[in-house]
């Protein structure tokens, strides 16, 4: 089996994979910081819990924008597992993507291996909406070359900024509202952000394609820790793919190491079966 490794700003998100198959996925907060024994510890914890064992897995693959997580998680992983040293996706991997940017190696892993995962699966161009601590709006062609796109603040981060900086308004848990004109200080507060965020996301989303460099329209791709609470909201997704990056660093795996064989058809079934 292949251990995959999402290391976000906020969330460590993992995955594991026998071949093409998601068999367990779990998430753990990144601002916790780790030596490399409690990420062993952490691990086996996780995969025993789930009725795995560290000897099942054969391979690690980490894709970070934290590089502070990145050193003790990976050390961690080789001392806990009986495994080759684990392989890092980063801008660096020689992936069938090109970077067609001015600074192609400050491309974040996660932004590489979104486009990675939506060219080889669904072979059309595409923008790629990641929605974590940073939403990212990333843009790849059909034959795997990456055009750039757009960072703007996440939508836990906008209301985490807005409480923080304003001094009567309460922290409040993100959940859709009924309506957009709030009647209490807490819907309003649930309205402004995410019905703003949504809306966000369709004007960016409608600008990229009327600048979009070719004649195909592109699919929209939602990911992220937030997909699918936005995706009753937004109108311009075309598919909710809440395990994208899990599933592009199960693919660089297969690419880079030649181990197991990516059927992304296959690989796409699982993901939304799961």
């Amino acid at each position: 089996m292949i251990l995959v490794f999402d290391v976000g700003n906020t969330e460590l998100t993992i995955g594991l994979f026998s071949e093409s198959e998601l068999r367990g996925h779990w998430r753990v907060m990144t601002d916790v910081a780790r030596t490399p024994d409690e990420f062993g510890v952490l691990l086996r914890s996780l995969l025993s819990a789930s009725e795995f064992t560290t000897d099942m897995v054969e391979s690690v693959v980490i894709g970070s924008v934290v590089p502070r997580v990145t050193g003790p998680l990976a050390e961690g992983c080789e001392q806990y597992f009986t495994i080759d040293r684990p392989l890092i996706v980063d801008a660096s991997a020689e992936l069938p993507i090109r970077l067609d940017v001015e600074e192609p190696l400050t491309v974040g892993a996660d932004r590489l291996i979104n486009t990675l995962a939506a060219s080889r699966l669904f072979a059309r161009d595409a923008i790629v909406v990641d929605m974590g601590t940073a939403m990212t709006f990333d843009c790849i062609t059909a034959d795997g070359v990456f055009l750039g796109g757009v960072i703007a603040p996440g939508v836990l981060t906008s209301a985490e900024t807005l409480t923080r900086r304003t001094s009567k308004l309460p922290a409040t848990e993100l959940t859709v509202p009924r309506r957009v004109i709030g009647r209490r200080t807490e819907e309003c507060i649930r309205a402004g952000v995410l019905f703003g965020a949504a809306d966000a996301i369709d004007g960016i989303v409608r600008r990229i394609k009327a600048s979009w460099p070719r004649p195909e329209t592109p699919l929209v791709i939602a990911t992220g820790g937030f997909a699918e609470t936005m995706a009753t909201l937004v109108t311009s997704f075309d598919r909710v793919e809440p395990y994208l990056t899990l599933q592009g660093l199960q693919i660089a795996h297969a690419l880079l190491r030649g181990s197991g064989t990516a059927r992304p058809s296959e690989v796409a079934a699982h993901l939304r079966e799961s």
